[in-house]
């Protein structure tokens, strides 16, 4: 216990230290994320299948917990396959879908807990994970431009193709400058116009707890199992296996969270939270990469976001809606397209510098070199991996794709070895002389 409590004091104590450092920067990181968050939250949350202010405050208090326990800036995210499915399918009540969360919850609790989360991490190759992390990348790109699409070049005057162009010039022209507030800058824009669109203000609402009960079986159906089914390999593979492996990527001077960790931290929000209405939650590669990205390097920016999330939901809860649905789509659209860039960067380093790559004990290690037909193999499994995600919208689509091709490759070797030993087996003289 008391090594725990001097774990949490050096987090923290680095923290700090990083917000006197640079507070514009953790600032505008913890906004970075915003491009994810928002629409599936106010989607949710206009349909009724979520309750906005318990969403704020438990969303809010798992940012602040993980940013304190953790110490590094783990984005809390909507479960993308739970909020999709409710929005595009017929199943939307709340009940259903607080109850797909604590599904997926109770199951990655038991992975978690068992030590089965840690073996399968284990046992992922490399090339898989990072096929993973670049798949998820160019979705948020794809994704950025969709929404981009339907803007017009000068209508409506806040939101439009010509705000999105002004957005992207300066991200590309501030993208050396890793202290300039990019995030926090056109957040405090882009509420200015929501204002301005609504002519409103949210009025005062002290938020008050109300208890859902979960729908785990419907009458003829089980439409919340099936939206579980439907998220519970999102949320192994970019939730807690990619994020692992990131965070070692981005942040290689702090403690990465283990799998375990992320794992149950995943599974306490959603077995908690739900009851009264909250968002399934979870983590998200993609989401790490855009904090990341816009200046996040320490836990303190999501506590920071988790304190102002707190303090909306508590005092204001459901009367934000209206301003967050007038936020502008241009803005948030390049910074979608910025997170996805920053976490399809991660391929760079699949051939130089890798973790798998490092060889020798602690202070002597090196890189092991590759030969051109290692190079082009692990090319060809991230890019496989990544192939299925991307034709197929599913990351488990992508993991298989990528475990085949990775399978495929090892089947090769192992029958290339075995001809070889018979070979030299009949070339070997009969009687030695």
């Amino acid at each position: 216990m008391s090594t725990w409590f001097a774990h949490l004091r050096r987090i923290n104590g680095h923290n700090v230290a990083t917000f006197r450092r640079a507070p514009l920067a953790e600032i505008s990181g913890s906004l970075g994320d915003l491009g994810t968050l928002l629409p599936l939250m106010i989607a949710l949350a206009l349909q009724g299948s979520i309750h906005l202010g318990s969403t704020l405050v438990f969303s809010g208090l798992f940012n602040v917990l993980t940013g304190a326990i953790f110490g590094i800036p783990l984005p809390v995210q909507p479960m993308k396959a739970i909020a999709s499915a409710a929005i595009s399918g017929p199943e939307r009540s709340i009940g259903v879908v607080i109850a797909a969360g604590q599904y997926v919850g109770a199951a990655v609790l038991v992975l978690s807990a068992t030590g089965l989360l840690r073996l399968a991490t284990s046992k992922v190759p490399v090339p898989v994970v990072k096929g993973i992390q670049l798949g998820a990348g160019l979705s948020l790109i794809i994704g950025s431009g969709s929404s981009l699409q339907p803007l017009h070049w000068t209508h409506p005057v806040l939101d439009n193709r010509l705000w999105a162009l002004l957005a992207f010039l300066v991200l590309i022209a501030t993208q050396r400058l890793a202290r300039f507030p990019y995030a926090l800058a056109f957040f405090a824009l882009s509420v200015l116009f929501a204002i301005l669109r609504t002519r409103a203000l949210p009025s005062f609402r002290i938020w008050t707890p109300t208890y859902v009960a979960p729908h785990w079986l419907g009458v003829h159906d089980y439409p919340a199992l099936w939206m579980a089914i439907g998220q519970l390999p999102l949320t192994t593979l970019n939730s807690i296996i990619a994020v692992n492996a990131l965070a070692a990527d981005l942040l290689p001077e702090l403690p990465t969270p283990s799998v375990t960790s992320i794992g149950l931290s995943v599974a306490v929000m959603n077995l908690t939270g739900t009851w009264l209405g909250g968002m399934p939650l979870c983590h998200g590669a993609g989401g790490l990469a855009a904090q990341h990205r816009f200046g996040a390097r320490s836990g303190a920016s999501v506590i920071f976001l988790g304190v102002l999330k707190i303090l909306l939901g508590l005092l204001f809860g459901e009367t934000l809606i209206k301003i967050l649905a007038s936020y502008p789509t241009s803005i948030l659209g390049v910074m979608v397209l910025a997170a996805g860039l920053e976490l399809a960067k991660v391929g760079l380093t699949l051939n130089n510098g890798a973790p798998d790559l490092w060889e020798g004990a602690a202070g002597q290690r090196r890189l092991r070199s590759l030969s051109d037909d290692e190079r082009l193999e692990r090319w060809t499994i991230m890019l496989m991996t990544t192939a299925g995600i991307l034709a197929f919208k599913n990351d488990a689509v992508g993991f298989v794709a990528g475990m085949l091709c990775y399978c495929a490759y090892e089947l090769a070797k192992f029958l290339d070895k075995g001809r070889g030993r018979l070979n030299a087996g009949e070339r070997a003289p009969l009687i030695s002389s």
